[in-house]
């Protein structure tokens, strides 16, 4: 896991700009805080940071081949889950390995196959090869979108980085956000290949890009594709239970401290079920992280969104696993604290306004990293299985709009705009926007002759998940993960594991009448009865009406500066209306726009951008 940048110029000597290249590299320096590297040739320069996960010693990058026609150079962020089995079959084919490390397989790999490496690589990883054979770059993005990567195209090549901040390095990229870039923020649709920055894209998972002197041509080598599923609803259990004991088991390769994020739901507690069977068997304990909030299972109340409160739950799988259990235990201060939104929104490089649900991350993977480098997660399991509860809402699946639209506060239309400023409101028009994008999104899913109505829309419900929702929150899980350099990895983002639950009837995925039926019993075996039986609860949120107090001040305070530059996108006069309701009876979607102001503002400050809102 690593941070990679780089700048191709074909009409330049980039090694009399090795000083931009090294500004790109060091934005980077979170996710890697390990080792620094830096490559640079006439028209080429490849920048690095590493976090150390397998091969410590020979894993440095760049990392360069000399073949009899040329140099070929490659930086590389993630992890290839297969690697050991690549690195068999490039032995047996001739090629020579210097170090035990899984970017070599990938420089090898491309050297064997060239852009054909994709059909061979299972992992999340993020990469970039300089090829000085044809003078070529090759950039790669993995199925799902689990590793970030975004590009500028110039005059004469491009600029590419991990995060947007790289490219932002280089003194030829203005600052500059337009109303095309609003739109999408405020909608939160997200868009393939939007990066709220002019002129800026991010790469759209499951594509590469070449970028030679005739230019950047984009292909896409994997996408969701509908196929007949023959399997019984018991064949179809044995195979996901088969899958995911096989997926947990190479993703716990690692030579660093690693453990599991365990939430005391479904998914995450199948993983810790999954790693401790797995780890038992080579004589190790699994380690187990999680966070709660002070007071909050004493003063609980049922909301919404979640019936009840995550401890007794990971109390039950911690002790039935027999985890070294760490609480992280939060309180309303630690999660409003200005400088940990500054750290979050800075990590981020957009202001989501997702607020606590960030920054209460952010802290909880702070606390791990003082004990694990790399950590399993849960998430994406609700996307893959479908287990969001409007998955079984008639009103959400035929509201004509992103379901989740419909169902979660702090994501309604009302939450997303209503704090705008009355002009930019009316000038972006985000509903419009986003129907547009709901009709682009509904016109990608490939259905299969014969499907049933139902199996239609289930299908589309699935697909708009694995497509939409999810990138969301991956990109959300790396950015804040890679901020305290940690490593976060997603056993249910296996392509292969989306690609066979995809393709499996709606009925079968619930054929006990509950959500995620599939995963609940190809993995009963590795939990306590309670988490079996558990109804669906999200990502914890804090219920003590002090911390929407703490966001009325600050928000109070926003206000008071005559000048805030966020009041170009704000509403002055909702913030000055909601910063005196009762924060004992707020809304979530009001508390949500407090969230929003006050990540806008941040950003502002961060980031100085220039607003383009003709």
């Amino acid at each position: 896991m690593c941070g990679i940048a780089g700048w191709v110029s074909f009409d330049s000597d980039l090694t009399r700009c090795s000083h931009a290249l090294d500004s790109m590299t060091e934005t980077m320096a979170c996710r890697g805080p390990d080792d620094r590297g830096v490559y640079v040739r006439t028209h080429a320069g490849l920048g690095h940071r590493r976090l150390s996960i397998i091969d410590l010693p020979g894993g440095t990058q760049p990392m360069s081949a000399n073949t009899p026609a040329g140099e070929v150079a490659l930086v590389y962020s993630g992890e290839v889950y297969n690697f050991q089995e690549l690195r068999e079959r490039l032995k047996a084919g001739g090629h020579a390995f210097r170090t035990d490390s899984d970017t070599e397989v990938v420089l090898r790999s491309y050297l064997e196959w060239g852009e054909s490496l994709v059909d061979h690589l299972d992992g999340m990883y993020a990469f970039a090869i300089w090829d000085e054979r044809d003078e070529k770059l090759l950039l790669v993005r993995d199925r799902m979108g689990i590793k970030p990567l975004y590009y500028y195209p110039t005059r004469d090549g491009v600029l590419f980085g991990s995060e947007p901040k790289a490219i932002l390095a280089n003194p030829s990229v203005p600052k500059a956000v337009d109303t095309d870039g609003l739109r999408e923020l405020f909608a939160q649709t997200k868009t393939p290949g939007w990066a709220l920055w002019k002129g800026m894209r991010e790469m759209v998972p499951g594509t590469l890009i070449t970028v030679d002197r005739q230019g950047l041509r984009e292909r896409t080598y994997w996408r969701l594709r509908a196929t007949e599923h023959a399997e019984s609803q018991d064949d179809t259990v044995a195979r996901v239970r088969e899958m995911l004991t096989g997926i947990v088991d190479r993703q716990l390769i690692s030579d660093v401290p690693q453990g599991v994020l365990l939430s005391g739901g479904l998914d995450s507690s199948a993983i810790t079920g999954l790693a401790a069977e797995r780890l038992g068997l080579r004589g190790e304990q699994v380690r187990t992280f999680s966070v709660d909030f002070a007071g909050q299972e004493e003063n609980f109340v049922p909301d919404e969104m979640r019936d009840t409160p995550d401890s007794p739950f990971v109390r039950d799988v911690a002790a039935h696993v027999r985890s070294a259990h760490k609480n992280v235990v939060l309180d309303p201060a630690d999660i409003s604290d200005p400088a940990v939104r500054r750290a979050a929104v800075g990590a981020r490089d957009i202001p989501n306004g997702f607020g606590d649900l960030d920054n209460s991350l952010y802290l909880l993977f702070k606390a791990i990293r003082e004990q694990s480098t790399v950590a399993l997660s849960g998430e994406s399991a609700d996307e893959v299985f479908g287990g969001y509860p409007w998955f079984h809402s008639e009103a959400a699946l035929r509201a004509g709009t992103f379901p989740w639209m419909t169902v979660i506060p702090p994501m309604s239309l009302a939450a997303r705009t209503d704090h705008i400023e009355p002009g930019l409101r009316k000038q972006l028009d985000v509903e419009t926007y986003t129907a547009d994008q709901y009709a682009a999104a509904l016109a990608e899913v490939e259905y299969l002759d014969g499907e049933s109505e139902r199996d239609r829309l289930m299908r589309t419900m699935c697909h708009l998940h694995l497509t939409r929702f999810v990138r969301t929150l991956l990109d959300r899980k790396d950015r804040l993960s890679m901020a305290v350099g940690l490593e976060v990895r997603v056993p249910f983002c296996n392509h292969e594991l989306v690609e066979y639950v995809y393709n499996t009837p709606w009925a079968m995925k619930t054929f006990d009448g509950r959500e995620k039926s599939l995963l609940r019993q190809a993995t009963a075996h590795v939990m306590p009865q309670s988490v079996v039986e558990r109804v669906k609860s999200p990502y914890p949120s804090p219920q003590n009406p002090d911390y929407a107090t703490n966001l009325q001040r600050q928000v109070k305070e926003v206000v008071g500066e005559p000048d805030a530059q966020v009041f170009a996108l704000v509403d002055r006069a909702w913030a000055q209306d909601v910063v005196s309701q009762d924060p004992a009876r707020m809304s979530v979607a009001v508390r949500a726009g407090l969230e929003r102001v006050l990540d806008l503002h941040t950003w502002l400050e961060l980031h100085t951008p220039e607003l383009i809102l003709d």
